[in-house]
């Protein structure tokens, strides 16, 4: 807009000093160029005001529309910083609990390192071995049937040859009654899967190793199943799945002789899943058995429900023949005392008379 302004004012200025030139002598001529100068100055002057008061509020408005935005611009970014800020002390926390966390689990698992050499050279003698064993099974055995349930299984029995069991399991038909013994053979376990040593000596190891588990297996056999008073089989309980997973991976030999020695090689998990089993088929011939005493009692039942039915239909026999006489003893009844309502009605001084007639 001021751009125009100043054109058509320089157009004015033009065309008046066209005019001026045309009409007037020099010296009217010099007086006007006088007044014009003047007057241009004079607009010159205004024009200037105009622009210089016209950029000031411009320049007030842009200023203040600047500042404004600079407001706001401020104003988002401390809230994003005080958000950021937030998020970061939440991280940070977060990350002082997982440290501190990750500290305790550090302290737990170096004392569970501490036990676990404890339990490694408590572990070294056959004997300590032997009761961890038996402790393990009769720990499974509670869990599954309860404490001390001596109707299902039982600890340390002696068998008619001399020999104990750690436990007897006095499963149900066709599987009779099954003697389970802990075996844990370590030593050279340790040795074959000892990367430390050579390949010779692993070699060697496993020979040893696959002897001493056939020969847990025949003393089971030979010890834990008598014909006519064990089942025609028994168990062979690991406490250790490793050992129990390193059979059933790499020496599928060790399985077949066990099937063929009947000895069932069990860990403490596959032992809990067939105590389990057989804890469910022991309650499933209990429901059984007593279901079976329930169909005994409800044809008991019936029985005496058909005498009662039949008392019942004879005894109404006989109130609807007591009925009937009661009918009966009421019609004559009421003929009887209609009879005494005549004989009561009748006159007497009329009877008199009938009488004396009678006897003329």
């Amino acid at each position: 807009m001021e751009y125009v302004l100043l054109i058509l004012l320089i157009i004015l200025i033009i065309l008046s000093f066209l005019n001026l030139m045309k009409k007037n002598d020099d010296k009217d001529f010099v007086e006007r160029l006088g007044k014009l100068e003047k007057n241009v100055s004079n607009d010159l002057a205004d024009f200037k005001f105009d622009i210089n008061k016209y950029l000031m509020d411009d320049f007030d408005k842009i200023n203040n529309k600047i500042e404004q935005k600079l407001m706001l611009i401020n104003d988002k970014v401390n809230e994003r910083i005080d958000q950021n800020f937030d998020k970061t002390n939440k991280t940070f926390n977060n990350i002082l609990e997982r440290l501190t966390k990750i500290d305790e689990a550090q302290k737990k698992i170096d004392s569970l390192s501490t036990e676990i050499v404890g339990l490694q050279s408590v572990l070294t003698d056959k004997k300590t071995r032997g009761i961890f064993g038996e402790v393990n099974l009769n720990y499974i055995l509670s869990s599954v049937f309860g404490e001390g349930n001596k109707n299902v299984y039982d600890i340390q029995h002696t068998l008619s040859n001399g020999s104990i069991a750690d436990s007897i399991l006095y499963a149900p038909s066709p599987l009779g009654t099954i003697c389970i013994d802990s075996k844990f053979p370590l030593e050279n376990y340790e040795r074959m899967t000892d990367r430390s040593l050579s390949n010779m000596e692993r070699e060697s190891a496993t020979k040893l190793f696959k002897s001493d588990v056939k020969k847990h297996i025949d003393a089971i056999s030979n010890k834990y199943i008598i014909p006519g008073e064990t089942a025609d089989e028994a168990i062979m309980f690991l406490p250790a799945e490793a050992i129990f997973a390193e059979i059933n991976a790499y020496h599928p030999e060790l399985l077949k002789y066990s099937y063929e020695k009947r000895v069932w090689i069990t860990s403490p998990t596959t032992l809990m899943s067939t105590l389990t089993i057989i804890q469910m088929i022991l309650k499933n011939m209990e429901r059984d058995k007593y279901a079976q005493i329930i169909h005994v009692e409800l044809n008991k039942l019936s029985k005496e429900f058909s005498k009662y039915r039949e008392r019942w239909d004879k005894l109404s026999r006989s109130i609807d023949t007591v009925t009937k006489d009661i009918k009966d003893i009421n019609i004559t009844t009421e003929k009887i005392t209609k009879r005494f309502d005549s004989i009561n009605s009748v006159d007497i001084g009329l009877i008199e008379h009938v009488n004396i007639d009678e006897e003329n």
